[in-house]
């Protein structure tokens, strides 16, 4: 969501006549669009305007301002810590960032703006053109959360659910794919809690794949508890909906689960994952996991590894507990730390043994690859399967924005190496989906 949002930031900035650079010692300003879930975030900003205040030591300095959920979390204590700092703009707030630029300008003000207003930000979205011009690209479709997770800090930082409408998201879509998009992931805090004026995420699905030219979709993050019924069964009849499924569980524990305030049980949760493999048996699993919240105990963290055993993800995002300020979680008991370190280390080595071994399956087989672009100064395009998998191929015939038939023939936990076999002219139909 935050390179969705650079991305607007820019089709905003470039209203008032600023252009990218690549190069810091050209900036007349400069926007660190910053995410505050994980530990030491805040430290990172310091870091980083340390780095520019040493460009600019002998030079004018550029406007600094600050974007995203740090800001929206801690604005005061940034203007207040750091004088460089000309501004802080919340995630529902960044559509004042050209005014917020002429007011510096013109008055050298200091700027705190953090309401969340986010009608206003998409409103003001909608007037603008989405530049984006990658082969696969995001779309936010919902913000916020309203589940309250005691570990997590998006309901604090993003605020309350808000889903755009249908007609603003459609317009948007067909923005990107006559800009060059061929894959599109829809984007939201609590992706599948889509629901404007009773259309729900299924329905968005179904009306996004009718756009000619626009090959692939898939949406992300999704909670468990909202996995509504024609969500599962729209993986039976959309072939343009991929089969990969990022699903956070965040413990395999239901005492952990129940303490996190998830509001589903590990049987919930594969009870889900089980509907969705009888309605597409090609559907694999992604996940999130917190290691060592506060109370997990050696029984805990056992029926965790036991959970990703048996769900066999694909891919998984894996963590120490890192307290938020301001969440529930944060003022809990914490398990050592070193034992939670030592925990990870075990879980991070079982789910890359998992991963690697559905990896070397691979090897031998048939993938569709969709080529987004060719690696500079060398003759290999890089793209991604159906599952996300990074796959890099050599070829001398412009790839980007076509699906081939690729075979597998080695690769490691990052990236797998294959060859071209046959170009899919037509949107691929994917085994056990129909139109």
């Amino acid at each position: 969501m935050n390179e969705y949002d650079s991305n607007r930031i820019y089709d905003i900035a470039k209203k008032i006549h600023y252009t990218k650079t690549q190069r810091l010692e050209e900036a007349d300003c400069y926007v660190l669009n910053t995410c505050h879930i994980r530990e030491k975030a805040t430290e990172k900003v310091y870091h980083d305007i340390g780095r520019v205040k040493k460009e600019f030591k002998n030079k004018k300095k550029p406007i600094v301002i600050i974007t995203g959920c740090v800001a929206q979390a801690e604005g005061e204590i940034l203007i207040d810590r750091e004088k460089y700092i000309d501004a802080v703009l919340g995630p529902q707030s960044y559509q004042h960032l050209n005014e917020t630029i002429r007011k510096i300008e013109k008055e050298s003000k200091r700027i705190n703006s953090t309401e969340f207003n986010t009608v206003e930000k998409f409103d003001t979205l909608n007037l603008l053109k989405n530049s984006n011009n990658e082969i696969s690209t995001f779309l936010t479709i919902q913000e916020g959360c309203d589940k309250f997770c005691k570990f997590c800090v998006v309901p604090y930082t993003r605020g309350a659910e808000f889903s755009r409408s249908m007609d603003e998201i459609l317009n948007e879509a067909n923005e990107l794919v006559a800009n060059g998009a061929r894959e599109i992931t829809l984007l939201g805090q609590n992706v599948n809690s889509y629901n404007f004026k009773g259309k729900k995420l299924s329905n968005l699905i179904h009306e996004i794949s009718k756009i000619e030219n626009l090959l692939r979709i898939r949406y992300t993050t999704s909670h468990p508890l909202d996995f509504s019924e024609d969500l599962i069964k729209i993986h039976e009849v959309c072939s343009k909906l991929m089969p990969l499924i990022h699903l956070p569980v965040q413990s395999g524990s239901n005492s952990i689960l129940k303490s996190m305030n998830r509001k589903h049980s590990k049987e919930e949760y594969l009870d889900t994952v089980k509907k969705l493999k009888k309605i597409n048996p090609k559907i694999k699993f992604s996940s999130d996991f917190i290691i060592g919240y506060p109370g997990e105990t050696e029984n805990d963290f056992i029926d965790t590894l036991k959970l990703i055993e048996k769900m066999e993800y694909i891919n998984i995002y894996s963590y120490v507990f890192s307290p938020r300020p301001g969440t529930p979680a944060a003022n809990m008991e914490q398990v050592n730390r070193e034992v939670a370190k030592q925990r990870l280390k075990v879980f991070q080595e079982k789910a890359a043994k998992i991963k690697m071994c559905y990896r070397e399956n691979l090897f031998n087989k048939q993938s569709l690859v969709l080529f987004e672009n060719k690696i500079e100064n060398s003759d290999k395009y890089f793209g991604r399967d159906e599952y996300l998998n990074s796959v890099v191929v050599k070829s001398n015939e412009d790839l980007k924005g076509k699906i081939f038939e690729v075979k597998i023939l080695n690769g490691n936990q990052s990236t797998l190496v294959g060859m071209i076999k046959k170009k899919i002219k037509e949107t691929p139909q994917y085994n056990n989906v129909r139109n």
